[in-house]
């Protein structure tokens, strides 16, 4: 392994930190760019689709040309979320372990500045940060970018809205002469302009298996489905994957909160995450998620950036993203470091029309899932109530006197037979509330 990283001119505390998280062999973006960025001084573009090793791409090479003995900020790397900040601080610490005196600092939005402030009077090598927070530190007069050599923006074409506004304040304070490493998982229009405008006309550009933007390891499938059938079928498709992780992607903010509370209502371990929640709220649930102590996300596509989680066997797109590149970085999230993965689309019937158009431009081949039958459907929402009744705690609140009278009633019976008749009692109700119903008629 240390051979083989070693050959792209990596160092021996680098090598030592690869070996111990067992990194075993480089990325092609990674053999592309680290030899790049460790013997040349030209501006780069790294071009790469998501969970490739972008981080280690540029984190690896900037750890080792930092110089310790130097306690100024040598390298700024702008992100969009704090998600990806925090994500991209942990790789690097875990990179660095092993070089004396390294010192990294994560200074995203979303959480309050005051720590930060005081963590950035100590000395500091590199710094990540969202481009929000690092001008309010600025213009605070709290970091000092006057010898700072490197930037990086990672994740580009997320952040392209951010920069157009930003980045003229922070290349201001930056000395004239500094290298910008640019990555990112598409190149839109916006993101060639943004390099024509800010990068040297010697800029280098690095791709990785771009003639493919969607991962290899995934099976992109869609599946079709009646607006008023669409949750149940859902649940369906998470009862048959129970116990594996996956992440729903939704449109905006209010369905991701009454989709996440269908789910807990019928005992999903889910958790919802989006960009009203407060930081410590986001956090919290995204750890929740890394530790495997809830196996659901829901979330905007806010998430699908700084998500680098082990193990996530599916995503579902619960709505169609809005942008093909919205559908990269959405699917990105599973089949990681050489893992299969599923990325699951829900569709009605007018929207398949553009399936062929998600082929075209990604590069990749749908297959369609296929619906359960509305037998396997009720069957799967009889179980959902079996697991809420097994769920629920006993309410100690119901008198002693009429928990006894209730346990007379049921005494005679066994457990089969009390089962028998809850079944039964449970697909009476629900043929009852479907004939009470008014039937909603939707367009196709």
């Amino acid at each position: 392994m240390s051979k083989q990283f070693s050959s792209l001119g990596i160092s021996a505390p680098i090598l030592k930190a690869l070996s111990e998280l067992n990194i075993v062999e480089p990325t092609e973006i990674q053999q592309k760019t680290i030899p790049l960025l460790l013997s040349e001084s030209h501006d780069v573009v790294g071009l790469a689709k998501t969970g490739t090793g972008k981080t280690a791409a540029f984190g690896l090479p900037l750890l080792q040309l930092i110089d310790t003995e130097s306690p100024i900020v040598q390298a700024i790397i702008l992100v969009p979320t704090r998600e990806l900040g925090q994500q991209i601080f942990r790789n690097l610490e875990d990179f660095g372990k092993h070089i004396p005196n390294i010192s990294i600092a994560s200074t995203c939005g979303g959480i309050p500045i005051k720590p930060q402030i005081e963590r950035l009077t100590q000395p500091t090598h590199i710094v990540v940060a969202t481009p929000g927070r690092l001008i309010d530190l600025i213009q605070r007069k709290a970091i000092d970018l006057k010898q700072t050599q490197y930037l990086v923006l990672d994740e580009a074409d997320e952040m392209v809205s951010i920069l157009k506004e930003s980045l003229d304040e922070i290349v201001a304070e930056l000395p004239k002469k500094h290298r910008t490493l640019l990555f990112s998982a598409t190149l839109p229009g916006t993101i060639k302009q943004l390099i024509q405008n800010y990068l040297n006309k010697n800029v280098v550009q690095v791709s990785a298996n771009m003639e493919t933007v969607g991962n290899q390891g995934i099976d992109h499938e869609y599946i079709v489905v009646d607006p008023i059938e669409k949750l149940d079928v859902l649940m369906h498709f998470l009862n048959s994957r129970d116990g594996e992780r996956g992440i729903i992607f939704c449109k905006t903010k209010a369905a991701v909160n009454k989709l996440a509370k269908n789910l807990a209502i019928n005992r999903f371990s889910s958790g919802a995450l989006h960009g009203s929640l407060s930081q410590g709220i986001r956090d919290r649930i995204m750890e929740q998620f890394r530790e495997g102590h809830i196996n659901i996300l829901v979330a905007t596509d806010l998430a699908a950036r700084g998500i680098d989680v082990k193990e996530i066997s599916y995503v579902v797109n619960y709505h169609l993203p809005d942008t093909y590149e919205n559908y990269v970085h959405r699917s990105g999230r599973t089949a990681r470091a050489g893992a299969k993965g599923l990325s699951l689309t829900v569709l009605q019937e007018e929207e398949t029309a553009e399936i062929p158009e998600f082929e075209k431009e990604l590069g990749i081949k749908f297959t369609q899932f296929q619906k359960p039958s509305v037998v396997c459907l009720e069957e799967n929402n009889t179980l959902l109530w079996a697991k809420q009744i097994f769920k629920t705690k006993p309410n100690h609140d119901i008198s002693t006197d009429l928990k006894t009278k209730v346990k007379t009633i049921f005494h005679h019976l066994t457990k089969d037979e009390l089962i028998e008749k809850l079944m039964a009692n449970y697909v009476l109700q629900n043929k009852v509330e479907v004939t009470e119903k008014p039937v909603k008629k939707f367009k196709k």
